[in-house]
């Protein structure tokens, strides 16, 4: 979820646009003359404006990847991704590192969402040498189209579909992103945050090319902090759903969570992970204790926190992080 109390979680809105569906390779060509420079800001409409030309960072540009996700109904659903990429210094190719957002619980605060970049996290993972992108899902801020992310009603949760639809969207970009001269196919690595972290196990468990490791930071879905805090609906069928994944993932995971998540508590996270190991995941579970009035936000909140358990945890699967403060683009690919 946003957290607007962090000033790098900055969101901006892209104004919308029609265009006709894409013949097939577009967006190869779209990601080869962005990588190139060809293309610095694609947004998918010319002449945005000189506001957002200058709230692009040097190393930051803007993409459309099309996707189609197969509906339970028989049906497909169609739309243009936005993903932000920031891009390390270096030649060759990076690793990839793919961020996906969480869920606003309502129509208005998911229109809001605009463009999401995380820009202090990408700033990270750039620092440590990859290559990030930030994809925002159907349904949301700067992408639009339709919502494809309601699991249902509170005592009827569907979790499992909702997760494959969000995680089909993750692959796709992936499957682009992975087409781009600057990267390592065979060397990504997959984060998300809340409903975000939810479809990162999700996808975790399709197994998609390229993909090694993958972070959960405080996964789930069904919370409401406002109204039920601490006690999330079908609480027991989300643990189904995460052991569920758990019997056809082979990759590592690391989950972190926090005691004072408003949407989860600090229980029901624990037992999902538990659940997800007993069931065959690989899954190193963290629970920091209280940060802020809802420890939710961590992730944008506070990411020094985070950083230690992410480096080592990245280190462990091959990844040479760097420690703080030393120069840019030093970790390089197993």
């Amino acid at each position: 979820m946003r957290d607007t109390r962090d000033p790098s979680n900055t969101l901006e809105s892209l104004p919308a646009c029609r265009a006709s569906r894409p013949r097939r390779g577009w967006v190869q060509a779209v990601l080869l003359a962005c990588a190139a420079g060809a293309l610095p800001a694609l947004s998918g409409c010319a002449g945005q404006g000189a506001k957002a030309a200058t709230e692009m960072l040097p190393n930051e540009s803007v993409v459309r990847v099309p996707v189609q996700v197969d509906l339970e109904n028989g049906g497909q659903a169609r739309g243009e991704l936005v993903v932000t990429v920031f891009t390390p210094q270096g030649e060759g190719r990076h690793p990839l590192m793919v961020i996906s957002h969480g869920r606003a619980g309502d129509a208005a605060g998911r229109t809001k969402l605009g463009r999401a970049r995380y820009a202090t996290a990408a700033r990270y993972f750039t620092d440590a040498g990859f290559v990030v992108a930030v994809p925002v899902r159907l349904g949301y801020g700067a992408t639009g189209g339709p919502d494809l992310e309601n699991s249902g009603p509170c005592g009827d949760r569907r979790f499992t579909p909702m997760f494959n639809r969000a995680a089909s969207e993750i692959a796709q970009v992936i499957e682009a992103m992975a087409r781009r001269p600057d990267v390592d196919p065979a060397n990504v690595v997959a984060l998300g945050q809340s409903v975000g972290g939810g479809s990162t196990v999700a996808l975790a468990a399709a197994g998609p090319a390229g993909v090694r490791a993958a972070i959960n930071f405080a996964g789930g879905s069904g919370g409401d902090p406002v109204k039920s805090p601490g006690k999330p609906c079908g609480p027991e069928r989300l643990q189904e759903t995460y052991a569920g994944y758990a019997a056809t993932t082979r990759m590592p995971m690391l989950w972190i969570y926090t005691e004072n998540d408003l949407y989860w508590g600090p229980e029901w996270p624990q037992r999902w992970a538990e659940a997800y190991n007993a069931a065959g995941g690989h899954a190193q579970f963290e629970r920091l204790g209280p940060d802020g009035d809802n420890g939710h936000s961590l992730f944008t909140h506070a990411p020094e926190k985070w950083k230690p358990l992410v480096r080592d945890f990245l280190r462990a699967q091959g990844y040479a992080m760097p420690e703080p403060g030393a120069a840019s683009g030093q970790a390089r690919r197993p």
